[in-house]
């Protein structure tokens, strides 16, 4: 069983930055494409950002890019979400995910616990 441990949520205004961490324990990470995701109040969960296992393929929702960056360290078995220019609308809970080379991104086999990150106007 893969585990999964997010930090790096909290409160930032409108504009700001924050950037989330998610440490990878067991499993072999390298192998896996690793996401982001994020539900909002009322919201249906959503796809937010994927990297492919070795880091040459990304993937972002229409509303973050260009604000948003995933990258990940194999070697740390970490992965990241670099949030700037944050806006209101982008306020959930954001979850890490991993899917093992068998699945695909959009459907993980591993969830983090999620943080929340929350931004004001």
């Amino acid at each position: 069983q893969v585990q999964l441990v997010e930090s790096g949520g909290g409160l930032v205004q409108a504009g700001g930055s924050l950037r989330l961490s998610c440490a990878a324990h067991g499993g072999t990470f390298s192998n896996y494409a690793m996401g982001w995701f994020r539900q909002a109040p009322g919201k249906e969960r959503e796809a937010v950002a994927s990297i492919s296992w070795n880091g040459l393929n990304t993937y972002y929702e229409d509303s973050v890019k260009g604000r948003f960056t995933i990258h990940r360290d194999n070697a740390k078995n970490t992965v990241f979400l670099q949030m700037n220019s944050l806006k209101p609308e982008d306020t959930a809970v954001y979850y890490c995910a991993a899917a093992r080379p068998s699945s695909h991104w959009s459907r993980p086999d591993y969830w983090g616990q999620g943080t929340q990150v929350t931004v004001s106007s």
